[in-house]
């Protein structure tokens, strides 16, 4: 698989240098899709298949889709519809799109001590939505050497739980899981139920949290926090006042979500028997906290999502919307994002002309950007749930449940995904690519290209906004 993608990234970049070049943005999102279809004609074969028949195409592509988009939704279930060598493509998909085509292929390109170019880096800045060209070899080896050691502990403390209930069959669940939880797909091979076996279970809980949390929350934030820890002295205690302002908002922005997430959850379901209701005080609490972390994008459940109320439903909409933070694994608009337009906003309101957080001004670029993400990632949501709802009749939340979670690669569903059609199956599979690549090309694609000076400009002339 990866010689066939790297032929098509030389393709891409051969192509870049010639007048009708691709762009970077282009480039990846080819690469995204090179992944899917190469994935998807993998499981397409009957050895992919666990009785050996194979699976239909569209099945096929929907779940090489939802591995490579990191999203976990899926119409056939993954323990027990996929031979272990389908297994194995799944993850190496879910791996792929955790990581980023481009920072697999720069990884490997830096295993065979190849020179990267020019276009290499641009490539690799652009994935990453990086500021500088300068470290991008160093940022990749320690994107791809901090994935591996988080996940391969990841896998070692899932199997204390499931080497002693599977045997050594636990080892290919423990690393499956591990790397699920951290590329936030929520694929699992467990079986058909997710973790709500598991919901008592505080290592379960404590790992899959932990990890989804590592991965969603971004590289940026991991380097930031150990530059400032390795550098930390006692008497002065400013490690968070260290924090670059990105860290910053990332740190406060997950935090706050995660809790204010449990707490709803935990009082909206409280007494609900379809979901927490008949556990002790404690389990749920443990259950409400897994309800919030797992909404940031990662797709795993310890409760029945088709159980939720109407007023948890509309929580995880708000959190799975959000997402993650950026240059991680997790999908969604973004926590710095929303922190941006939360900022915005309050400006506008006070009638300052900057916007201001943590005591820094923020840049008309990056408000902008962040306004931009957020109306694409709508747009996509908006359009996906009027063409999904002509195509089913299921309950509208149900539908706006399952968009959402394909729009922000999130991958939870209120047991509407298996009963999709054709057309239904269609609409996920585009959204949870558009959802994938969407917001990031968007990101791109303002930040690249030379900036024009505009000498003539229209006249300004004032309307009525709110």
């Amino acid at each position: 698989m990866i010689k066939y993608i790297i032929n098509i990234y030389k393709v891409g970049l051969s192509v870049n240098r010639k007048r009708f070049s691709l762009s970077t943005t282009h480039i990846i999102m080819l690469g995204f899709l090179a992944v899917i279809l190469i994935g998807s004609i993998l499981l397409s074969l009957p050895i992919s298949a666990k009785d050996g028949q194979a699976v239909s195409y569209i099945d096929a592509l929907f779940t090489a889709t939802t591995a490579t988009c990191v999203t976990g939704l899926v119409t056939l279930p993954t323990a027990t519809a996929w031979s272990v060598f389908g297994q194995v493509v799944i993850l190496l998909l879910i791996q792929i799109g955790g990581l980023g085509v481009i920072t697999v292929l720069s990884g490997f390109m830096v295993f065979l001590q190849k020179k990267m170019s020019i276009s290499d880096r641009l490539l690799i800045q652009d994935s990453f939505n990086l500021n500088s060209l300068s470290g991008l070899v160093r940022f990749v080896r320690k994107v791809i050497a901090g994935t591996l050691i988080v996940e391969g502990i990841g896998a070692l403390l899932y199997m204390t739980v499931f080497v002693p209930k599977f045997g050594p069959r636990g080892i290919w669940i423990s690393v499956f899981n591990s790397v699920s939880a951290f590329c936030n797909a929520g694929m699992d091979i467990i079986g058909e139920n997710s973790l709500i076996d598991y919901a008592a279970n505080p290592v379960i809980n404590a790992v899959t949290c932990a990890l989804i949390i590592l991965g969603g929350i971004g590289y940026i934030v991991w380097w930031d926090v150990i530059r400032v820890l390795s550098s930390f002295k006692s008497k002065k205690m400013r490690v968070f006042l260290d924090l670059t302002l990105h860290s910053k908002l990332a740190v406060c922005a997950t935090l706050g979500f995660i809790l204010l997430g449990t707490v709803a959850f935990l009082i909206f379901e409280y007494n609900n028997p379809e979901t927490i209701g008949d556990m002790s005080f404690l389990d749920k609490l443990q259950a409400s906290f897994f309800q919030s972390v797992t909404t940031r994008t990662a797709g795993f459940a310890t409760v029945s999502q088709k159980g939720l109320s109407n007023a948890s439903c509309l929580v995880s909409l708000f959190l799975m919307f959000i997402g993650g933070s950026p240059v991680g694994t997790a999908g969604g608009i973004k926590t710095v994002t929303i922190c941006v337009i939360i900022a915005a906003a309050i400006a506008a309101i006070k009638g300052k002309n900057d916007v201001c957080l943590f005591h820094r001004t923020l840049s008309k670029e990056a408000v902008g950007k962040a306004c931009a993400v957020c109306c694409m990632s709508f747009i996509i949501l908006f359009i996906s749930s009027i063409l999904l709802s002509f195509c089913t009749e299921a309950d509208a939340m149900d539908i706006i449940y399952e968009t959402v979670s394909a729009t922000a690669t999130v991958g939870l569903s209120r047991d509407l995904t298996p009963s999709l059609g054709l057309f239904g199956k269609v609409i996920i599979i585009v959204t949870m690519y558009l959802g994938r690549i969407g917001p990031i090309s968007l990101a791109v694609a303002l930040n690249s290209g030379k900036k024009r000076m505009n000498i003539i400009k229209d006249p300004v002339e004032n309307i009525s906004v709110g």
